[in-house]
């Protein structure tokens, strides 16, 4: 079974107090720290860059898990694996040759993710998935934080683990949109396994959210187990 694994998002974070939210998020026990870059192109809003994924390296020691909602990816894809990118999911719809790009975070030591619009069939991931360390599965439209998960999500979570499983392969399935505490358990039941949530989590009490999160997570495991 893969590790539960929590990843902030710092989309919904005070940047004004980002570092005191770095460390807030390592002293309760998360695993990565989701970093969103959007261009304004493949995805309506702009956000972070290469600058700021620098400078939260520096701040905290945390895996960074970046997502790059952006359009010619490869093109930026060398600037985030030098400013210290320790995961980088790529979207399929915005790749020309998803095997060439995939083999350029490997080749990098980087650990190679996909991702899908809600609209786009999951089936459209298959042929990619033993290239991939992860694949990250959108439960609301890319671009905006905030939003609703969408219901048809656990069908689509439930059909990827079973062609992982089918593939004999150890792939993450990463969720992100939507995510808190009465969504967590439908995503987590439906395979996944690293869970992406920002309003949820800096609503409040950054580490006591974390810590709730974290119980409903080793819940699961230990019914897997």
């Amino acid at each position: 079974m893969r590790p539960m694994l929590i990843a902030p998002s710092i989309l919904a974070a005070d940047l004004a107090r980002l570092s005191d939210a770095l460390h807030g998020m390592e002293e309760a026990g998360a695993d990565l720290v989701h970093f969103d870059v959007m261009d304004g192109k493949f995805v309506p809003e702009i956000s972070f860059g290469e600058i700021l994924l620098r400078a939260v390296k520096r701040e905290c020691a945390l895996e960074t898990d970046v997502h790059l909602m952006i359009r010619d990816p490869e093109k930026s894809i060398p600037s985030f694996i030098r400013a210290g990118a320790d995961r980088i999911t790529l979207h399929l719809e915005t790749l020309d040759d998803p095997y060439r790009a995939l083999s350029m975070l490997k080749e990098a030591g980087v650990k190679a993710a996909l991702s899908i619009r809600p609209d786009t069939p999951v089936e459209a991931l298959f042929p990619y998935l033993s290239c991939c360390d992860m694949i990250l599965m959108m439960t609301v439209q890319p671009g905006f934080g905030g939003q609703a998960f969408l219901p048809d999500s656990p069908e689509r979570i439930r059909l990827l683990a079973e062609e992982i499983r089918r593939q004999e392969l150890s792939v993450d399935i990463e969720v992100d949109g939507g995510i808190n505490f009465e969504t967590l358990p439908l995503a987590v039941n439906a395979g996944a396994n690293v869970i992406v949530s920002g309003s949820a989590l800096f609503k409040g009490d950054l580490a006591a959210n974390i810590r709730r999160m974290r119980a409903v997570l080793d819940e699961a495991e230990e019914t897997d187990a």
